[in-house]
């Protein structure tokens, strides 16, 4: 077989491989030194006393290693020094990596950011005034004004949110134990349960969900994740055990198309009309994914859902009063004239 046939086939010639594994070889050689160099600037960066021979045997290998290692750091633009009262290598003390750079735009949604975080409801933990405070005070004037400014300037009120300023322990808790992937135990209070149960829990997502925040579990010993309203913890630890968590786990997929956080098994068709009056106000919001407006000639609008289940949108209708008009499904008719009844009822006792 000729040289090109070879190449056809998809065979390399042997001079090819042999010139490729050199190659290959040399770039581990260099990922190589460039983690070693990294980790004898990390060790000099901490309150250790670093000489060469305790930085190579830290290292295993060669104190003229770490010499050449050195003239790289010194070559980047750290300046190494020796000190020689303590014999051993530190960073001088005045030296500062380069601070982040920071846009105008990018400063304005940071400041708001912490202004939105500070929020009754969204002030869950410190939020990002910390991480606001630090750029500002490493940033140019104009881009630590800005910081300031949208901070100052935008305000979150009235979001009528649950009220979790009792639950920032809870919280915290859960935020820890899904970043380090590790089992969960508590106490909750069901509304559904005469007494408080207790859980140990895979946890999977902590989210907003209308007006309050929700953690998506699976029970130990159970194979479904559940859903359960953060307020109803009593009590919350992180265990140390793993917690087992699906890397295809798609919270999106969870919820379907449930109304808010608690998915019915029967999805409806559901399809509204909104008095002319009402309309506008109407769509102003996105109410669901699945939404879809229906422009009528008379001014009214109706709008359509695909929701899984009907309990959680009942209140929703019932909180727009004679402003609107449930079209179908019939079953949600009925269920909106069996809470008004009851209402008419408990007024007349």
């Amino acid at each position: 077989m000729t040289t090109a046939k070879k190449k056809q086939a998809g065979k390399p010639l042997p001079s090819e491989a042999k010139s490729a594994r050199p190659d290959a070889d040399r770039r581990l050689r260099q990922a190589d030194r460039l983690a070693r160099v990294m980790r004898t600037l990390q060790l000099l960066l901490t309150r250790g006393r670093w000489n060469a021979r305790d930085i190579a045997a830290e290292q295993e290998c060669s104190e003229r290693t770490i010499y050449r290692d050195m003239q790289v750091l010194e070559l980047a633009g750290i300046p190494v020094l020796f000190d020689q009262d303590d014999h051993c290598y530190r960073v001088r003390q005045d030296f500062r990596f380069p601070s982040l750079s920071v846009t105008e735009d990018e400063a304005l949604g940071q400041g708001t950011a912490a202004a939105i975080t500070a929020g009754p409801g969204l002030d869950i933990n410190s939020g990002a005034k910390p991480v606001t405070r630090k750029l500002a005070a490493v940033s140019k004037e104009d881009v630590a004004k800005i910081l300031a400014d949208a901070e100052e300037l935008v305000s979150v009120l009235d979001l009528k949110l649950a009220d979790h300023s009792r639950h920032r322990d809870i919280i915290r808790t859960i935020q820890w134990t899904l970043v380090k992937r590790k089992l969960v135990s508590g106490t909750y209070r069901s509304p559904h349960e005469a007494e408080e149960v207790k859980l140990q829990l895979h946890p999977y997502r902590l989210c907003l969900v209308k007006s309050a925040w929700y953690l998506i579990a699976r029970p130990v010993g159970e194979d479904a994740p559940r859903t359960y309203r953060v307020a109803r913890f009593k009590m919350l630890r992180m265990l140390d055990t793993n917690a087992e968590v699906p890397n295809d786990f798609d919270l999106r997929r969870y919820f379907g198309n449930a109304w808010a956080v608690y998915r019915g098994d029967r999805s409806f068709d559901v399809e509204i009309m909104f008095t002319r009056e009402a309309a506008a106000t109407a769509v102003e919001a996105i109410w669901h994914h699945t939404q879809k407006v229906h422009k009528n000639k008379d001014g009214s609008i109706t709008l359509t859902f695909k929701v899984d289940g009907l309990n959680e949108i009942v209140r929703w209708v019932l909180g727009w009063g004679s402003r609107a008009k449930v079209i179908q499904p019939p079953e949600l008719r009925e269920m909106i004239l069996d809470q008004l009844n009851q209402s008419i009822e408990a007024y007349r006792a």
